[in-house]
Protein backbone atom coordinates (compact mmCIF):
# COMPACT_ATOMS: atom_id res chain seq x y z
CA UNK A 1 0.00 0.00 0.00
CA UNK A 2 2.59 2.62 1.17
CA UNK A 3 4.35 1.34 -2.66
CA UNK A 4 1.33 2.85 -4.34
CA UNK A 5 1.22 5.73 -2.49
CA UNK A 6 4.46 6.86 -3.40
CA UNK A 7 3.99 5.85 -6.63
CA UNK A 8 1.14 8.23 -6.88
CA UNK A 9 2.92 11.04 -5.24
CA UNK A 10 5.32 10.74 -7.78
CA UNK A 11 2.78 10.85 -10.74
CA UNK A 12 1.39 13.98 -9.05
CA UNK A 13 4.90 16.45 -8.66
CA UNK A 14 5.50 15.38 -12.31
CA UNK A 15 5.85 18.09 -14.94
CA UNK A 16 3.01 17.80 -17.24
CA UNK A 17 5.19 19.60 -19.95
CA UNK A 18 8.45 17.50 -19.27
CA UNK A 19 6.97 14.61 -17.59
CA UNK A 20 9.90 14.23 -15.25
CA UNK A 21 9.72 15.06 -11.28
CA UNK A 22 9.17 19.41 -10.87
CA UNK A 23 12.49 21.10 -11.08
CA UNK A 24 12.05 24.58 -9.53
CA UNK A 25 8.18 24.10 -9.52
CA UNK A 26 5.78 26.74 -9.60
CA UNK A 27 2.22 27.05 -9.11
CA UNK A 28 -0.33 28.45 -11.14
CA UNK A 29 -3.66 30.20 -9.87
CA UNK A 30 -5.51 27.05 -11.68
CA UNK A 31 -3.74 24.70 -8.69
CA UNK A 32 -1.59 23.23 -11.65
CA UNK A 33 2.04 23.25 -11.28
CA UNK A 34 5.25 23.19 -13.77
CA UNK A 35 8.87 23.33 -14.13
CA UNK A 36 9.65 27.07 -13.96
CA UNK A 37 11.78 26.17 -17.21
CA UNK A 38 9.25 24.86 -19.03
CA UNK A 39 5.69 26.76 -18.39
CA UNK A 40 8.19 29.86 -19.02
CA UNK A 41 9.17 27.96 -22.55
CA UNK A 42 5.72 27.45 -22.84
CA UNK A 43 4.56 31.30 -22.50
CA UNK A 44 7.40 32.52 -24.44
CA UNK A 45 5.33 31.37 -27.44
CA UNK A 46 2.16 32.85 -26.61
CA UNK A 47 4.02 36.27 -26.39
CA UNK A 48 2.62 37.58 -29.63
CA UNK A 49 -1.14 36.53 -28.74
CA UNK A 50 -0.89 38.50 -25.39
CA UNK A 51 -2.57 35.50 -24.06
CA UNK A 52 -0.78 32.93 -21.64
CA UNK A 53 -2.83 29.96 -20.46
CA UNK A 54 -2.53 26.99 -18.37
CA UNK A 55 -1.06 23.76 -20.66
CA UNK A 56 -3.80 21.40 -18.79
CA UNK A 57 -6.98 23.30 -17.79
CA UNK A 58 -6.27 26.09 -20.72
CA UNK A 59 -6.76 29.01 -18.54
CA UNK A 60 -6.22 31.98 -19.54
CA UNK A 61 -4.41 34.67 -17.67
CA UNK A 62 -4.26 38.12 -18.81
CA UNK A 63 -1.59 39.95 -18.30
CA UNK A 64 1.92 37.36 -18.13
CA UNK A 65 1.80 36.19 -14.65
CA UNK A 66 4.53 36.80 -12.16
CA UNK A 67 6.27 32.94 -11.28
CA UNK A 68 7.18 32.31 -7.89
CA UNK A 69 9.47 29.25 -6.97
CA UNK A 70 6.94 27.13 -4.40
CA UNK A 71 9.00 26.41 -1.28
CA UNK A 72 6.98 23.91 0.12
CA UNK A 73 6.65 22.03 -3.20
CA UNK A 74 10.40 21.72 -3.79
CA UNK A 75 11.01 20.07 -0.81
CA UNK A 76 8.23 17.57 -1.04
CA UNK A 77 10.01 16.27 -4.74
CA UNK A 78 13.22 16.43 -2.78
CA UNK A 79 11.80 14.30 -0.26
CA UNK A 80 10.24 11.86 -2.70
CA UNK A 81 13.23 11.37 -4.87
CA UNK A 82 15.27 10.44 -1.63
CA UNK A 83 12.93 7.65 -0.95
CA UNK A 84 13.01 6.55 -4.34
CA UNK A 85 16.79 6.25 -4.01
CA UNK A 86 16.27 4.61 -0.83
CA UNK A 87 14.14 1.91 -2.19
CA UNK A 88 16.67 1.28 -5.23
CA UNK A 89 19.13 0.77 -2.93
CA UNK A 90 17.15 -2.07 -0.83
CA UNK A 91 16.38 -3.55 -3.87
CA UNK A 92 20.17 -4.83 -4.06
CA UNK A 93 19.89 -5.94 -0.45
CA UNK A 94 17.14 -8.09 -1.05
CA UNK A 95 17.78 -12.55 -1.57
CA UNK A 96 16.96 -13.15 -5.10
CA UNK A 97 16.37 -16.65 -6.24
CA UNK A 98 19.61 -17.78 -6.33
CA UNK A 99 21.11 -15.85 -3.01
CA UNK A 100 21.37 -16.96 0.32
CA UNK A 101 18.58 -15.51 2.31
CA UNK A 102 18.56 -14.01 6.37
CA UNK A 103 16.93 -17.11 8.17
CA UNK A 104 16.28 -13.94 10.87
CA UNK A 105 14.67 -11.48 8.57
CA UNK A 106 10.47 -11.33 8.34
CA UNK A 107 8.86 -10.39 5.07
CA UNK A 108 10.62 -9.63 2.42
CA UNK A 109 14.57 -11.56 3.52
CA UNK A 110 17.79 -9.62 2.95
CA UNK A 111 21.09 -11.32 1.54
CA UNK A 112 22.79 -13.42 4.17
CA UNK A 113 26.20 -12.05 4.81
CA UNK A 114 27.40 -14.83 6.65
CA UNK A 115 25.84 -18.39 7.63
CA UNK A 116 26.90 -19.80 11.08
CA UNK A 117 28.09 -23.41 11.56
CA UNK A 118 26.61 -23.65 15.30
CA UNK A 119 23.89 -22.19 15.08
CA UNK A 120 23.18 -23.70 11.36
CA UNK A 121 21.66 -20.71 10.38
CA UNK A 122 22.47 -17.77 7.93
CA UNK A 123 22.31 -13.91 8.41
CA UNK A 124 22.09 -10.88 6.96
CA UNK A 125 24.70 -7.52 8.39
CA UNK A 126 22.34 -6.38 10.96
CA UNK A 127 21.05 -9.48 12.37
CA UNK A 128 24.86 -11.05 12.38
CA UNK A 129 25.90 -8.23 14.59
CA UNK A 130 25.10 -10.03 17.79
CA UNK A 131 28.11 -12.74 16.48
CA UNK A 132 30.52 -9.59 16.45
CA UNK A 133 29.46 -8.35 20.03
CA UNK A 134 27.96 -10.58 22.16
CA UNK A 135 31.27 -12.76 23.65
CA UNK A 136 29.76 -16.12 23.50
CA UNK A 137 28.68 -16.14 20.25
CA UNK A 138 32.25 -14.52 19.11
CA UNK A 139 33.34 -18.08 19.57
CA UNK A 140 30.85 -19.35 16.60
CA UNK A 141 32.50 -20.84 12.81
CA UNK A 142 31.59 -18.39 10.77
CA UNK A 143 31.72 -18.94 6.76
CA UNK A 144 30.56 -17.44 3.10
CA UNK A 145 26.84 -17.95 3.36
CA UNK A 146 25.69 -21.59 2.61
CA UNK A 147 22.20 -23.18 1.08
CA UNK A 148 23.69 -26.46 2.30
CA UNK A 149 23.60 -26.09 6.39
CA UNK A 150 21.18 -28.42 7.02
CA UNK A 151 23.81 -30.88 5.51
CA UNK A 152 25.13 -30.95 8.61
CA UNK A 153 22.45 -31.94 11.10
CA UNK A 154 22.06 -36.16 11.33
CA UNK A 155 18.54 -36.69 10.15
CA UNK A 156 18.15 -39.57 12.64
CA UNK A 157 19.02 -37.96 15.93
CA UNK A 158 18.71 -34.25 14.76
CA UNK A 159 22.19 -33.19 15.78
CA UNK A 160 24.77 -31.09 14.23
CA UNK A 161 27.51 -33.58 12.59
CA UNK A 162 30.74 -32.83 14.13
CA UNK A 163 32.28 -36.43 14.13
CA UNK A 164 33.39 -38.76 11.30
CA UNK A 165 33.49 -42.24 10.92
CA UNK A 166 36.51 -43.55 8.98
CA UNK A 167 35.39 -46.98 9.18
CA UNK A 168 32.44 -46.23 7.05
CA UNK A 169 33.63 -42.73 5.41
CA UNK A 170 30.73 -40.37 6.69
CA UNK A 171 30.10 -37.60 8.90
CA UNK A 172 27.93 -38.68 11.85
CA UNK A 173 26.87 -36.49 14.85
CA UNK A 174 28.06 -37.96 19.00
CA UNK A 175 24.70 -39.41 19.53
CA UNK A 176 25.91 -42.14 16.05
CA UNK A 177 29.29 -42.46 17.14
CA UNK A 178 27.82 -44.26 20.36
CA UNK A 179 24.56 -45.92 18.60
CA UNK A 180 25.12 -47.35 15.19
CA UNK A 181 28.86 -46.36 14.79
CA UNK A 182 29.87 -47.81 18.13
CA UNK A 183 33.44 -49.51 18.07
CA UNK A 184 34.24 -47.65 14.61
CA UNK A 185 37.59 -45.41 13.93
CA UNK A 186 35.59 -42.13 14.33
CA UNK A 187 36.86 -38.86 15.42
CA UNK A 188 36.54 -35.52 15.23
CA UNK A 189 35.26 -33.52 11.66
CA UNK A 190 38.29 -31.18 12.17
CA UNK A 191 41.13 -33.71 13.14
CA UNK A 192 39.81 -35.71 9.86
CA UNK A 193 39.83 -32.56 7.63
CA UNK A 194 43.07 -31.76 9.04
CA UNK A 195 44.36 -34.97 8.21
CA UNK A 196 42.93 -34.86 4.38
CA UNK A 197 44.25 -31.40 4.26
CA UNK A 198 47.70 -32.15 4.63
CA UNK A 199 46.81 -34.81 2.09
CA UNK A 200 46.00 -32.48 -0.26
CA UNK A 201 48.87 -30.24 0.35
CA UNK A 202 50.95 -33.26 -0.62
CA UNK A 203 49.04 -33.55 -3.56
CA UNK A 204 49.79 -30.28 -4.60
CA UNK A 205 53.40 -31.28 -3.74
CA UNK A 206 52.98 -33.74 -6.57
CA UNK A 207 51.46 -31.85 -9.22
CA UNK A 208 53.63 -28.68 -8.50
CA UNK A 209 56.55 -30.94 -8.89
CA UNK A 210 55.58 -32.73 -12.21
CA UNK A 211 54.87 -29.26 -13.70
CA UNK A 212 58.00 -28.28 -12.59
CA UNK A 213 59.09 -31.82 -14.32
CA UNK A 214 57.14 -31.09 -17.58
CA UNK A 215 58.02 -27.76 -18.11
CA UNK A 216 61.49 -28.28 -17.91
CA UNK A 217 61.14 -31.70 -20.40
CA UNK A 218 59.35 -28.42 -22.60
CA UNK A 219 62.47 -26.60 -22.51
CA UNK A 220 64.58 -29.68 -23.36
CA UNK A 221 62.56 -30.41 -26.65
CA UNK A 222 62.54 -26.68 -27.25
CA UNK A 223 65.94 -27.23 -27.15
CA UNK A 224 66.28 -29.75 -29.59
CA UNK A 225 64.02 -28.65 -32.05
CA UNK A 226 66.30 -25.45 -31.92
CA UNK A 227 69.33 -27.79 -32.48
CA UNK A 228 67.23 -29.80 -35.59
CA UNK A 229 66.42 -26.80 -37.38
CA UNK A 230 70.28 -25.15 -36.94
CA UNK A 231 71.89 -29.13 -38.13
CA UNK A 232 69.26 -28.91 -40.70
CA UNK A 233 69.78 -25.23 -42.13
CA UNK A 234 73.43 -25.37 -41.56
CA UNK A 235 73.76 -28.88 -44.28
CA UNK A 236 71.88 -26.97 -46.74
CA UNK A 237 74.32 -23.99 -46.48
CA UNK A 238 76.55 -26.14 -46.82
CA UNK A 239 75.62 -28.12 -49.66
CA UNK A 240 75.12 -25.13 -51.48
CA UNK A 241 77.73 -23.57 -51.49
CA UNK A 242 79.77 -26.56 -52.79
CA UNK A 243 77.39 -27.31 -55.49
CA UNK A 244 77.92 -23.85 -56.89
CA UNK A 245 81.06 -25.35 -58.39
CA UNK A 246 78.98 -28.22 -60.10
CA UNK A 247 75.81 -26.25 -60.06
CA UNK A 248 75.42 -26.93 -64.37
CA UNK A 249 76.46 -30.37 -64.12
CA UNK A 250 74.13 -31.97 -60.82
CA UNK A 251 71.26 -28.87 -60.23
CA UNK A 252 68.94 -31.73 -60.11
CA UNK A 253 70.49 -33.61 -57.48
CA UNK A 254 71.41 -30.52 -55.24
CA UNK A 255 67.38 -29.60 -55.73
CA UNK A 256 67.25 -33.49 -54.42
CA UNK A 257 69.67 -33.12 -51.52
CA UNK A 258 68.05 -30.44 -50.48
CA UNK A 259 64.50 -31.14 -50.47
CA UNK A 260 65.71 -34.63 -49.05
CA UNK A 261 67.04 -32.67 -45.51
CA UNK A 262 63.84 -30.69 -45.68
CA UNK A 263 61.99 -33.74 -45.54
CA UNK A 264 64.19 -35.53 -42.66
CA UNK A 265 63.79 -32.05 -41.12
CA UNK A 266 59.73 -31.69 -41.12
CA UNK A 267 59.43 -35.27 -39.94
CA UNK A 268 61.64 -35.15 -36.80
CA UNK A 269 60.95 -31.85 -35.99
CA UNK A 270 56.86 -33.02 -36.00
CA UNK A 271 57.88 -35.34 -33.92
CA UNK A 272 59.39 -33.97 -31.08
CA UNK A 273 56.39 -31.15 -31.40
CA UNK A 274 53.73 -33.83 -31.13
CA UNK A 275 55.51 -34.52 -27.79
CA UNK A 276 55.97 -30.88 -26.83
CA UNK A 277 52.27 -30.83 -27.48
CA UNK A 278 51.48 -33.56 -25.60
CA UNK A 279 53.77 -32.14 -22.54
CA UNK A 280 52.00 -28.66 -22.36
CA UNK A 281 48.62 -30.41 -22.77
CA UNK A 282 49.37 -32.15 -19.71
CA UNK A 283 50.86 -29.38 -18.21
CA UNK A 284 47.50 -27.20 -18.00
CA UNK A 285 45.71 -30.64 -16.76
CA UNK A 286 48.02 -30.15 -14.05
CA UNK A 287 47.45 -26.68 -13.57
CA UNK A 288 44.10 -27.00 -13.95
CA UNK A 289 43.53 -30.23 -11.06
CA UNK A 290 45.76 -27.70 -8.64
CA UNK A 291 43.46 -24.55 -9.02
CA UNK A 292 40.58 -27.34 -8.55
CA UNK A 293 42.42 -28.51 -5.17
CA UNK A 294 43.40 -25.09 -4.46
CA UNK A 295 39.92 -24.29 -4.00
CA UNK A 296 38.89 -27.13 -1.93
CA UNK A 297 41.55 -26.75 0.48
CA UNK A 298 40.12 -22.74 0.80
CA UNK A 299 36.75 -24.62 1.65
CA UNK A 300 35.51 -23.70 5.20
CA UNK A 301 33.08 -26.30 5.80
CA UNK A 302 34.28 -29.52 6.73
CA UNK A 303 31.73 -31.60 5.71
CA UNK A 304 31.58 -30.29 2.13
CA UNK A 305 35.20 -30.30 1.95
CA UNK A 306 35.38 -34.07 2.95
CA UNK A 307 32.22 -34.94 0.54
CA UNK A 308 33.94 -33.60 -2.52
CA UNK A 309 37.49 -34.74 -1.66
CA UNK A 310 37.42 -37.88 -2.89
CA UNK A 311 36.24 -37.23 -6.49
CA UNK A 312 38.61 -34.02 -6.50
CA UNK A 313 42.08 -35.25 -5.10
CA UNK A 314 42.17 -38.66 -7.81
CA UNK A 315 45.14 -37.58 -9.87
CA UNK A 316 45.25 -38.93 -13.59
CA UNK A 317 48.20 -40.98 -14.36
CA UNK A 318 51.27 -39.43 -16.32
CA UNK A 319 51.29 -40.26 -19.69
CA UNK A 320 54.89 -39.54 -19.84
CA UNK A 321 57.87 -40.32 -18.47
CA UNK A 322 59.69 -37.78 -16.51
CA UNK A 323 63.15 -36.81 -18.77
CA UNK A 324 63.92 -36.73 -22.30
CA UNK A 325 66.51 -38.74 -23.96
CA UNK A 326 68.20 -36.99 -26.99
CA UNK A 327 70.86 -38.83 -28.91
CA UNK A 328 73.19 -36.55 -31.04
CA UNK A 329 72.38 -35.30 -34.75
CA UNK A 330 74.49 -37.20 -36.92
CA UNK A 331 72.73 -37.84 -40.16
CA UNK A 332 72.96 -33.88 -41.19
CA UNK A 333 77.08 -34.03 -40.85
CA UNK A 334 77.66 -37.15 -43.29
CA UNK A 335 75.26 -35.40 -45.94
CA UNK A 336 77.83 -32.70 -45.45
CA UNK A 337 80.59 -34.78 -45.60
CA UNK A 338 78.77 -37.13 -48.21
CA UNK A 339 78.97 -33.17 -50.70
CA UNK A 340 82.06 -32.70 -50.13
CA UNK A 341 83.73 -35.94 -51.55
CA UNK A 342 81.42 -35.80 -54.35
CA UNK A 343 82.69 -31.82 -54.90
CA UNK A 344 86.05 -33.09 -54.47
CA UNK A 345 85.50 -36.37 -57.38
CA UNK A 346 82.91 -35.13 -59.42
CA UNK A 347 84.51 -35.30 -62.80
CA UNK A 348 85.27 -38.44 -62.43
CA UNK A 349 82.52 -39.14 -60.70
CA UNK A 350 80.10 -37.59 -63.98
CA UNK A 351 82.56 -39.31 -66.48
CA UNK A 352 81.87 -43.11 -65.40
CA UNK A 353 79.36 -43.11 -62.80
CA UNK A 354 76.19 -41.59 -61.14
CA UNK A 355 76.01 -41.75 -57.33
CA UNK A 356 73.20 -41.65 -55.10
CA UNK A 357 73.25 -39.61 -52.49
CA UNK A 358 70.91 -40.52 -49.89
CA UNK A 359 70.28 -39.48 -46.14
CA UNK A 360 72.16 -41.96 -44.24
CA UNK A 361 71.74 -42.35 -40.60
CA UNK A 362 69.57 -43.60 -37.15
CA UNK A 363 66.06 -42.13 -36.93
CA UNK A 364 66.31 -39.32 -34.54
CA UNK A 365 65.65 -40.69 -31.36
CA UNK A 366 63.63 -38.28 -28.97
CA UNK A 367 61.58 -40.51 -26.37
CA UNK A 368 60.12 -39.31 -23.01
CA UNK A 369 61.98 -42.26 -20.99
CA UNK A 370 62.85 -42.23 -17.67
CA UNK A 371 66.79 -42.47 -17.60
CA UNK A 372 67.17 -41.80 -13.70
CA UNK A 373 68.61 -44.93 -11.85
CA UNK A 374 66.52 -46.75 -9.05
CA UNK A 375 67.91 -44.58 -5.89
CA UNK A 376 70.90 -46.38 -4.03
CA UNK A 377 70.50 -44.90 -0.80
CA UNK A 378 67.51 -45.18 2.43
CA UNK A 379 67.58 -41.00 1.93
CA UNK A 380 67.30 -41.67 -2.16
CA UNK A 381 64.29 -43.84 -1.79
CA UNK A 382 62.80 -42.02 1.37
CA UNK A 383 62.30 -38.64 -1.51
CA UNK A 384 59.41 -41.03 -2.74
CA UNK A 385 57.98 -41.87 0.37
CA UNK A 386 54.21 -41.77 0.38
CA UNK A 387 51.78 -41.76 3.63
CA UNK A 388 49.64 -44.44 2.81
CA UNK A 389 46.61 -45.67 4.29
CA UNK A 390 44.16 -48.16 4.16
CA UNK A 391 41.00 -48.31 3.28
CA UNK A 392 38.37 -49.23 5.73
CA UNK A 393 35.42 -50.77 2.84
CA UNK A 394 37.97 -52.85 1.65
CA UNK A 395 38.72 -54.80 4.98
CA UNK A 396 38.63 -58.32 5.48
CA UNK A 397 35.71 -58.76 8.29
CA UNK A 398 38.56 -60.25 10.61
CA UNK A 399 41.38 -57.78 10.47
CA UNK A 400 41.53 -55.03 12.93
CA UNK A 401 42.80 -51.56 11.53
CA UNK A 402 43.94 -49.04 14.16
CA UNK A 403 46.62 -46.65 13.98
CA UNK A 404 44.49 -44.03 11.91
CA UNK A 405 43.43 -46.73 9.13
CA UNK A 406 47.45 -47.49 8.75
CA UNK A 407 47.89 -51.13 10.57
CA UNK A 408 45.80 -54.54 10.47
CA UNK A 409 46.02 -57.27 13.22
CA UNK A 410 44.27 -60.59 12.37
CA UNK A 411 41.65 -61.28 14.92
CA UNK A 412 39.45 -64.31 15.42
CA UNK A 413 36.55 -62.80 15.85
CA UNK A 414 34.91 -60.67 13.11
CA UNK A 415 34.89 -56.93 12.83
CA UNK A 416 31.29 -54.73 12.61
CA UNK A 417 32.24 -53.14 9.30
CA UNK A 418 29.04 -52.84 7.14
CA UNK A 419 28.46 -54.41 4.01
CA UNK A 420 29.89 -53.00 0.67
CA UNK A 421 31.20 -54.33 -2.72
CA UNK A 422 34.94 -53.44 -2.26
CA UNK A 423 35.47 -55.79 1.02
CA UNK A 424 37.48 -58.84 0.52
CA UNK A 425 35.40 -61.68 2.17
CA UNK A 426 36.97 -64.98 1.16
CA UNK A 427 40.59 -63.81 2.10
CA UNK A 428 41.71 -61.13 5.29
CA UNK A 429 43.50 -58.84 2.63
CA UNK A 430 42.97 -54.79 2.17
CA UNK A 431 43.86 -52.24 0.05
CA UNK A 432 45.15 -48.98 0.36
CA UNK A 433 42.69 -46.06 -0.19
CA UNK A 434 45.41 -44.09 -2.14
CA UNK A 435 46.10 -45.26 -5.82
CA UNK A 436 49.61 -45.24 -6.95
CA UNK A 437 51.38 -43.64 -9.58
CA UNK A 438 54.35 -42.41 -10.80
CA UNK A 439 57.43 -42.86 -8.22
CA UNK A 440 56.78 -44.21 -4.44
CA UNK A 441 57.94 -45.43 -1.55
CA UNK A 442 56.51 -46.83 1.50
CA UNK A 443 57.42 -49.13 4.37
CA UNK A 444 56.17 -52.24 6.06
CA UNK A 445 56.31 -53.39 9.90
CA UNK A 446 55.28 -56.63 10.30
CA UNK A 447 55.02 -59.39 13.28
CA UNK A 448 54.46 -62.91 11.37
CA UNK A 449 53.12 -64.66 15.04
CA UNK A 450 53.54 -68.05 13.79
CA UNK A 451 51.78 -67.06 10.48
CA UNK A 452 52.15 -65.28 6.90
CA UNK A 453 52.50 -61.40 6.11
CA UNK A 454 51.64 -60.49 2.43
CA UNK A 455 53.26 -57.58 1.36
CA UNK A 456 51.05 -56.65 -1.86
CA UNK A 457 50.45 -54.43 -4.54
CA UNK A 458 47.41 -54.92 -6.76
CA UNK A 459 45.34 -53.46 -9.31
CA UNK A 460 41.74 -52.29 -7.78
CA UNK A 461 39.63 -54.41 -10.06
CA UNK A 462 41.17 -57.42 -8.21
CA UNK A 463 38.66 -60.21 -7.42
CA UNK A 464 37.21 -59.73 -3.68
CA UNK A 465 35.75 -63.62 -3.06
CA UNK A 466 36.25 -66.39 -5.09
CA UNK A 467 39.04 -69.29 -5.38
CA UNK A 468 42.26 -68.56 -4.48
CA UNK A 469 44.01 -67.87 -7.26
CA UNK A 470 41.08 -65.13 -7.99
CA UNK A 471 41.42 -62.81 -4.69
CA UNK A 472 44.54 -64.12 -3.14
CA UNK A 473 47.66 -61.37 -3.25
CA UNK A 474 50.75 -63.06 -5.79
CA UNK A 475 47.89 -65.85 -6.74
CA UNK A 476 46.69 -64.05 -9.97
CA UNK A 477 48.05 -61.69 -12.68
CA UNK A 478 46.70 -58.82 -10.93
CA UNK A 479 48.43 -58.65 -7.93
CA UNK A 480 52.65 -59.27 -6.83
CA UNK A 481 53.26 -59.99 -3.39
CA UNK A 482 56.48 -60.55 -1.01
CA UNK A 483 55.49 -63.36 1.32
CA UNK A 484 57.28 -62.64 4.83
CA UNK A 485 57.19 -65.75 7.08
CA UNK A 486 59.25 -65.95 10.56
CA UNK A 487 62.22 -67.45 9.29
CA UNK A 488 62.05 -66.91 5.24
CA UNK A 489 60.25 -64.97 2.25
CA UNK A 490 59.17 -65.92 -0.82
CA UNK A 491 57.87 -64.09 -3.99
CA UNK A 492 54.72 -64.56 -5.82
CA UNK A 493 53.14 -63.40 -9.07
CA UNK A 494 50.07 -65.12 -11.44
CA UNK A 495 50.15 -68.09 -8.67
CA UNK A 496 54.17 -68.81 -9.49
CA UNK A 497 56.49 -69.00 -6.33
CA UNK A 498 60.06 -67.57 -6.30
CA UNK A 499 62.13 -68.17 -2.88
CA UNK A 500 63.62 -65.03 -1.79
CA UNK A 501 67.30 -64.94 -0.48
CA UNK A 502 68.47 -62.45 1.95
CA UNK A 503 68.60 -60.74 5.64
CA UNK A 504 65.50 -61.24 7.59
CA UNK A 505 63.83 -58.44 9.01
CA UNK A 506 60.50 -57.13 10.45
CA UNK A 507 60.90 -54.20 8.26
CA UNK A 508 60.24 -54.29 4.56
CA UNK A 509 60.75 -51.25 2.22
CA UNK A 510 58.56 -51.29 -1.04
CA UNK A 511 59.76 -49.48 -4.08
CA UNK A 512 57.19 -48.53 -7.06
CA UNK A 513 58.18 -47.10 -10.38
CA UNK A 514 54.61 -47.06 -12.29
CA UNK A 515 55.31 -45.58 -16.04
CA UNK A 516 58.84 -47.73 -15.99
CA UNK A 517 57.39 -50.88 -14.67
CA UNK A 518 59.30 -51.50 -11.66
CA UNK A 519 58.67 -52.81 -8.41
CA UNK A 520 61.20 -53.65 -5.75
CA UNK A 521 61.23 -55.27 -2.37
CA UNK A 522 64.02 -54.00 0.36
CA UNK A 523 64.82 -55.71 3.59
CA UNK A 524 65.07 -52.59 6.04
CA UNK A 525 67.45 -53.21 9.46
CA UNK A 526 70.88 -50.86 9.91
CA UNK A 527 71.27 -51.43 6.10
CA UNK A 528 69.23 -51.97 2.71
CA UNK A 529 69.22 -54.93 0.90
CA UNK A 530 67.05 -55.62 -1.92
CA UNK A 531 65.07 -59.31 -1.77
CA UNK A 532 63.64 -59.01 -4.85
CA UNK A 533 62.91 -56.69 -8.46
CA UNK A 534 60.09 -56.73 -11.12
CA UNK A 535 60.18 -55.33 -14.43
CA UNK A 536 56.91 -55.74 -16.12
CA UNK A 537 54.09 -53.16 -17.58
CA UNK A 538 51.24 -51.78 -15.42
CA UNK A 539 48.03 -51.26 -17.66
CA UNK A 540 46.23 -50.01 -14.30
CA UNK A 541 46.65 -47.79 -11.30
CA UNK A 542 48.22 -49.69 -8.87
CA UNK A 543 47.15 -49.71 -4.96
CA UNK A 544 49.11 -51.03 -2.09
CA UNK A 545 48.14 -53.98 -0.56
CA UNK A 546 48.24 -56.22 3.33
CA UNK A 547 46.94 -59.25 3.76
CA UNK A 548 47.56 -62.45 6.37
CA UNK A 549 47.29 -65.83 5.28
CA UNK A 550 43.70 -67.05 6.42
CA UNK A 551 44.89 -70.67 6.78
CA UNK A 552 48.19 -69.81 8.99
CA UNK A 553 47.68 -66.34 10.61
CA UNK A 554 47.59 -66.76 14.13
CA UNK A 555 45.51 -64.24 16.62
CA UNK A 556 48.18 -61.13 17.01
CA UNK A 557 49.54 -61.12 13.63
CA UNK A 558 49.75 -57.72 11.98
CA UNK A 559 51.32 -55.26 9.91
CA UNK A 560 52.20 -51.72 9.76
CA UNK A 561 52.54 -48.92 7.14
CA UNK A 562 55.04 -46.45 8.73
CA UNK A 563 55.07 -43.45 8.95
CA UNK A 564 58.48 -41.89 6.99
CA UNK A 565 60.03 -38.56 7.13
Amino acid sequence: MAEKEVQLNRETISCSVCLDPLKDPVTLSCGHSYCMKCIKAHWDGEDEKRIYSCPQCRKTFTPRPVLEKSTMLAELVEGLKKIGLQDAAADHCYAGDEDVSCDVCTGRKLKASKSCLVCLASFCEKHLQPHYDSPPLKKHKLVEPSKKLQENICSRHNEVKKMFCRTDQQSICYLCSVEEHKGHDTVSAAAERTERQRELEVSRQNIQQRIQDREKDVKLLQQQMEAINGSADKAVKDSEEMFTHIIHLIQKTSRDVEQQIRSQQETEVSGVKELKEKLEQEIRDLKRKDAELKQLSHTEDHNQFLHNYPSVSALSESTHSSCIVIHSLRHFEEVTAAVSKLRDHLQDIVRDTWTNISLTGTQLDVSLSDSQAEPKTRAGFLKYSRQITLDPNTAHRKLLLSEGNRKITHTSRQQSYSDHPDRFTKRQQVLSRESLTGRCYWEVEWRAEGGEILVSVAYKNISRTGSWTECVFGSNDKSWALCCYQNSYEFRYNNIRTYVSGPLSSRVGVYLDHSAGILSFYSISETMTLLHRVQTTFTQQIHAGLGVDSDFGGSGTSAELCKLK
